[in-house]
């Protein structure tokens, strides 16, 4: 074990050693030779210290019981969810038809090989994500082999499981991202066609029905391979695999998450700053970051929140599972939970599946035939016929599964109760964002009033404050559901488990995700709508010799260029805000979440030093705790910092070679494919290097202040979810707030290129990577945090104190590291005067 902590140190220091004289800011770097010899002397010392001491094997290990042993319907629990893996599999059969159909929808040649060329350029991205993805896992597989092999003394086949399942879980995130961002490149252009034919209609059900087919593929594969986990490994194994399975999809979360949110950024900055330098149209075919800008919508939009929306409801399931297995004293109850909870999840899929058929039945006979409606209707009330769905399916499943636990008969709807504060928060949440972020809400227009008189620099004011009253508002909206949860979890089920209050919240974070493909669905609404404008124009279909005719032989339409160019721009609209309203829901899970995962810390630490121990240490009078507390707040700060310097840096780049390259010289028709291509290997140059130095900032500080003092590293994850739950909030919201303030001047106003327009540009490419980049990678970046400290601090807690405190200075120094990269190595080269 302690060579192999040594090798990680050896390793962490050497590449930081490497690369502190590699990357954009060469010329700002330490010199190798400076920093070398420094971090080598470190390195041995630690080796030496480490090689000096041993450890013992902790009994944290996590046992699923029997599910045999308890029966459902007249059959086993083990039984009834094999039935419920077969509801899985049709939920990932329906994925795959939905996408199927709309392959095959009608597009004409034009706009299919602007969405091919896309893709093409997406397919490299996510090869060479994928490439990244395999370097960062090979740190995590380093902790697990040194956690379960040499601490806990597990078998070798045993190791080999549990690393096998966190490439599973790396897999699935990877997997459901290439399924979502293939899908999405196929509904862009279809939509952009369906406009032409002179309905509104079918340019909200294309892009809706690509992201139901995401959000069923993705809850469905989710389940699937959680409820093999659970039915067919061993108990002793199935425990450390769910963990090393959540830990795998955490990473591919993280670094799908924070990369793509970097892309899309530099792309979309890069592009739309074109419109304010040189007067051109926003997806004007001379410009060559426009296809970067595309590819970014669907690593940042798509790759992004399909991969946290897998991990999101991976991790929160893990969180659950622990909880119930080191809290819950009863084998019997613990069946009759993991039963009821697992049937809970499969049952979205169901709900979720019947929503759509209806609200769809519903929205076409109102809408089908209209000229014109507000596109955010219909995705309102699926979100609403969902959320009252769930609620109703959440008490009749309770009562029929567990309608008495340890002779309790009324802890089922109690239970029941819990939930349907976290499915409410699920639909109420949306709604509030709306009020900040819409089209039609005040404090858009507010943003937008000010733009007139104010320019930019009133705009990005009014945008601030929607931000920060939005966080007030949804802070109090989650305040009050989880208030509501503790209180019933004070009427009896003390008497089933410890620390009840913590289970609730833990319920609620599932609540939130209760009609989960919907909620993935209408996020992946938005880079369908944003794409399909970006297609329309790119096409250049209305400039096309013989255009009408033609469609007219092929398709048997006359095609309604005008009406459709509107239709597509109103309703990327609707997909700035429901992109809006799905980020507070996957934060706040994460949030809620993590505090279920931070009291399984808490449960291990009990069984280790005692209830009254630590009670003691997790006291706000405990110095250590305290301080523990205020060094959550400085690694959020400092990550808003580092993801918005490597867009800044990387936007810097693509705009000095967009100016330097760009044609618009008379008869120019579009630019060329190898600039096109260039903006968009500068894109993914800078979101790989900031990336990378997020990531090991993140892993090495996690190990670091796991070494200093348990109570420390609790204080640390209560305070990285709270400051990161407010954060995201707000920056979110202010982002979505500048957006359609600018989709207002485009479309309601009809005023491209005006100072108002440059005015709502400008504020709108501060809000890119406020929204897009900083806050939506925090939810990633928590859960990765807690899940990884499971095994950290349990790993610190072996070593001597002499030791540990050893290894959280080295730790700490690799960490300090690559967080002095993620801003001077990466800033912008000041030019000097001559």
């Amino acid at each position: 074990m302690i060579s192999t902590v040594s090798t990680i140190v050896l390793f962490g220091l050497a590449l930081a050693w490497f690369r502190t004289s590699k990357g954009p800011g060469r010329d700002a770097a330490m010199p190798r030779r400076r920093v070398g010899p420094a971090l080598l002397s470190a390195a041995l010392l630690l080796s030496t210290v480490l090689l000096a001491s041993a450890a013992s094997a902790s009994e944290a290990e996590l046992r699923i019981p029997d599910l045999s042993t308890v029966s459902f319907f007249g059959m086993t629990g083990h039984s009834l969810l094999v039935w419920g893996l077969l509801i899985c599999i049709l939920g990932m059969v329906f994925g795959f038809v939905q996408y199927t159909q709309i392959r095959n929808l009608p597009v004409h040649r034009a706009m299919r090989e602007i969405s091919e060329l896309i893709w093409e350029t997406c397919k490299t991205y996510l090869i060479t994500q994928g490439k990244f993805l395999a370097i960062l896992w090979a740190f995590i597989a380093a902790i697990m082999i040194v956690y379960f092999g040499f601490l806990l003394h597990f078998a070798t086949i045993q190791v080999v499981i549990i690393v096998v399942f966190s490439i599973i879980g790396i897999l699935g995130s990877y997997g459901v991202a290439w399924f979502g961002i293939r899908i999405n490149t196929y509904a862009n252009s279809r939509t952009a066609f369906a406009g032409l034919k002179g309905k509104p209609f079918p340019t909200m059900a294309i892009p809706l029905k690509s992201g139901m087919s995401v959000g069923m593929m993705l809850i469905s594969v989710e389940l699937v391979l959680m409820l093999f986990i659970l039915l067919y490994v061993p108990g002793d194994y199935s425990g450390p695999c769910f963990v090393g399975f959540a830990i795998g999809e955490s990473l591919g979360a993280a670094a799908l998450r924070i990369a793509g949110g970097i892309f899309t950024k530099i792309a979309d900055i890069g592009s739309d700053l074109m419109k304010i330098v040189f007067k051109i149209k926003e997806d004007d075919v001379r410009n060559p970051g426009v296809i970067a800008d595309c590819t970014g919508d669907n690593a940042g939009d798509s790759v992004g929140p399909t991969a946290d929306g897998f991990e999101t409801y991976g991790v929160t399931g893990v969180a659950l599972i622990t909880f119930i297995v080191l809290a819950v004293p009863d084998m019997i109850v613990q069946v009759q939970l993991l039963v009821w909870i697992f049937v809970m999840r499969i049952g979205m899929i169901v709900t979720s599946a019947l929503s759509y058929y209806v609200n769809g039945a519903i929205a076409k006979a109102k809408y089908g035939e209209a000229s014109k409606f507000n596109f955010e209707h219909p995705l309102t009330s699926l979100v609403w016929l969902t959320s009252l769905i769930s609620i109703g399916m959440t008490f009749v499943l309770s009562y029929l599964l567990v309608p008495e636990l340890s002779g309790d008969t009324s802890l089922w709807w109690k239970l029941s109760a819990i939930i349907t504060c976290g499915t409410i928060a699920g639909a109420l949440i949306p709604e509030l964002v709306k009020i900040f972020t819409s089209t039609n809400s005040g404090h858009v227009r507010e943003v937008l009033t000010a733009s007139r008189e104010g320019g930019a620099s009133l705009n990005i004011l009014s945008g601030f404050v929607a931000g920060n009253f939005s966080a007030y508002w949804l802070g109090l909206a989650i305040i009050v559901l989880m208030a509501i949860g503790y209180a019933v979890s004070t009427a009896g089920l003390a008497s089933i488990m410890a620390a009840p209050a913590i289970f609730a919240f833990g319920l609620i974070a599932f609540g939130f995700l209760g009609m989960g493909p919907v909620t993935i669905a209408v996020d992946s609404y938005g880079p369908v709508t944003d794409n399909a404008q970006s297609v329309y124009e790119l096409s250049t279909i209305e400039t096309l010799p013989d255009i009408s005719e033609d469609i007219r032989k092929e398709f048997g339409f006359t095609p309604d260029f005008e009406n459709a160019k509107m239709y597509l721009e109103e309703n990327d609209g609707a997909g700035n805000t429901f992109k809006a309203t799905a980020k507070p829901v996957l934060i706040g899970t994460a949030v809620v979440g993590a505090t279920t995962l931070i009291f399984s810390i808490i449960q291990v630490l009990t069984k280790m030093f005692g209830g009254p121990a630590v009670s003691a240490g997790l006291s706000i009078l405990n110095p250590v705790f305290l301080l523990g507390l205020v060094t959550g707040g400085t690694t959020i700060y400092w990550f808003t910092g580092a993801s918005m310097q490597a867009v800044s840096t990387g936007a810097y780049r693509a705009v000095e070679f967009i100016k330097a390259n760009i044609n618009l010289d008379e008869g120019a028709e579009k630019a060329s494919v190898a600039d096109s291509k260039r903006v968009v290997e500068i894109c993914t140059q800078y979101a790989q290097k900031g990336m990378w130095n997020i990531f090991l900032a993140v892993f090495f500080s996690t190990l670091a202040f796991a070494c200093v003092n348990h109570y420390f590293f609790i204080g640390y994850l209560i305070s990285i979810a709270v400051f990161g739950l407010f954060q995201a909030i707000f920056m979110a919201n202010a982002g979505g707030a500048w957006d359609n303030a600018k989709k207002l001047v485009e479309t309601e106003l009809d005023m491209k290129g005006t100072e108002l327009h440059a005015a709502t540009v400008i504020g709108d490419t501060v809000g890119d990577p406020f929204k897009d980049t900083s806050s939506v990678a925090m939810n990633p970046i928590i859960k990765f945090t807690t899940l990884f400290g499971l095994l950290a601090v349990e790993l610190a807690i072996e070593l001597p104190v002499a030791t540990s405190r050893i290894a959280a200075a080295a730790f700490f120094a690799v960490a300090i590291v690559f967080v002095w990269r993620s801003f001077y190595a990466m800033r912008i080269k000041v030019e000097e005067k001559a």
